[in-house]
């Protein structure tokens, strides 16, 4: 195994010409990118970008391959680097300021096309691919975007230097399972979980990782020639243990992050892969900064040994680590509980309080009853309101064991069990009055509900 090497210490001797960065499809179909492609690529991208007078790019890459050697050029010409989720034009009309263009490997029009900019260019000169630009950590330019508690995108700085104390810190702890695997991701390179463990970590361990995105569960079946170390969201690993009945994966490792793990899916992940995903707590202000693994752990989160944390006033976490650029610490909005081993238990968002006629209510304590129910495996609890007042609404999909207890049964029948349910718990004005019974709940490519869509549902057709 190489040593590490993170992007902002790389040169051209790092690793051998034909060691593999990249892979396509499965391991063992042998169509790779290898660390001499990745000299070349980046030289030819870097003299494009050179040529050119703009100081801030867009950049957003399907393809893992694009994206690593055009990110690794922006910063090597000291760009700054806008990580988009997506490239919709209501999106990039909310982003894009004035004089930014777009780097892609979508056919977007009026957008630089990376495939198209790297084919046509020249090789590069030995003096191009042997001298690359050393990227300085500490200045780097790098916006992420968070929908935050308003769903519109909001960009959030970012430098290689915390990016890369975060893998170090991942190094340190699980270094044998990820050097001993390939990398394939469910998520997003956009997404700041997608990006550390999808593309920076395993560059920095010189781990090859698959150049495309698993995109449906039942690509997993394909892939028992290796080991192989999956990144991935909640809403991914839920998805894939409700289409995939069996799988003959050899040994594999999964870090998982972008919202909470149900215990529900925990076990049914582990029985499906044969190991309990190790989960990592984190958002893109903060990196990562807690883990655990629930059939070691339960719900109880372990922080980094390199994080301080505490609760505020509000009984919400404030936290101190080396990927927090201010020294004071970052304050979140999520509600926990510590306990006397310094660890922690979630509690929910303090966004998710309400008012329901003066009686504060946490639509977070709601849904964990609901799910408390056994008959219930997803389920979001949102406050809507009319000419008269504000009330609770629910939308939850019902597991098997609830789809066989309410078979034949009418809506109405539903509605009142779980009202009757919750009044074990709560008191009738705090219930929810509406409730819908979707297959699924509506969700981004990062598996995250936002209120607008589950409100969507509740609309008068």
């Amino acid at each position: 195994m190489d040593r590490t090497i993170p992007l902002t210490r790389f040169k051209a001797s790092s690793r051998p010409k034909d060691a593999v960065v990249c892979f396509d499809g499965k391991w063992s179909d042998g169509i790779f990118k290898t660390w001499g492609d990745l000299l070349r690529d980046t030289a030819k991208m870097r003299r494009f970008i050179e040529s050119r007078d703009t100081d801030s790019y867009i950049l957003h890459c399907a393809d893992f391959w694009y994206f690593g050697v055009t990110f690794t050029a922006l910063l090597q010409c000291k760009k700054a680097v806008h990580l988009t989720q997506n490239i919709s034009e209501k999106f990039l009309s909310e982003a894009l300021l004035p004089g930014m263009e777009l780097l892609t490997d979508a056919e977007v029009e009026n957008s630089l096309y990376i495939p198209e900019i790297i084919e046509r260019s020249e090789d590069p000169t030995t003096e191009e691919t042997e001298t690359a630009p050393e990227i300085d950590g500490e200045t780097t330019r790098i916006f992420l975007f968070t929908s935050g508690s308003t769903g519109r995108p909001k960009a959030v700085p970012q430098r290689m230097k915390e990016f890369e104390e975060d893998n170090a810190f991942i190094i340190s702890k699980w270094l044998d399972k990820i050097s001993e695997r390939k990398f394939v991701s469910t998520v997003s390179q956009h997404h700041i979980f997608g990006f550390l463990f999808g593309f920076s970590l395993p560059f920095a361990t010189g781990t090859p990782f698959r150049r495309k995105r698993i995109e449906f569960p039942e690509e997993f079946e394909e892939l028992t020639d290796e080991k192989y170390l999956i990144v991935a969201t909640p809403a991914f690993l839920k998805r894939t243990v409700e289409i995939v009945e069996k799988l003959n994966m050899r040994d594999p490792w999964i870090f998982v992050s972008g919202g909470p793990t149900s215990p529900e899916l925990a076990e049914k992940t582990k029985k499906l892969f044969g190991i309990c995903p190790l989960e990592v707590y984190g958002s893109t202000e903060t990196s990562g900064i807690a883990y655990r693994m629930q059939d070691r752990d339960g719900l109880t989160w372990t922080p980094f040994d390199n994080a301080k944390i505490w609760l505020g006033d509000d009984g919400c976490l404030r936290i101190i680590s080396p990927y927090i650029k201010d020294p004071a610490g970052f304050a979140t909005a999520d509600m926990a509980e510590m306990l006397e081993n310094g660890k922690f238990l979630l509690k929910g968002r303090s966004d998710s309080i309400v008012k329901i006629e003066e009686k504060r209510i946490s639509l977070t304590e709601v849904e964990n009853r609901l799910l408390e129910s056994g008959f219930i495996e997803d389920v979001k609890v949102i406050a809507l309101s009319n000419d008269i007042r504000q009330y609770l609404a629910a939308a939850a999909v019902l597991n098997e064991k609830g789809k066989k207890r309410f078979e034949g049964e009418k809506k109405l029948a539903l509605n009142k069990y779980f009202h009757d349910y919750l009044m074990k718990f709560f008191e009738n004005t705090v219930i929810p009055k509406k409730w819908r019974f979707p297959d699924k709940l509506p969700t981004d490519i990062q598996g995250k509900k936002h209120k607008e869509e589950i409100a969507a549902l509740f609309e008068v057709k």
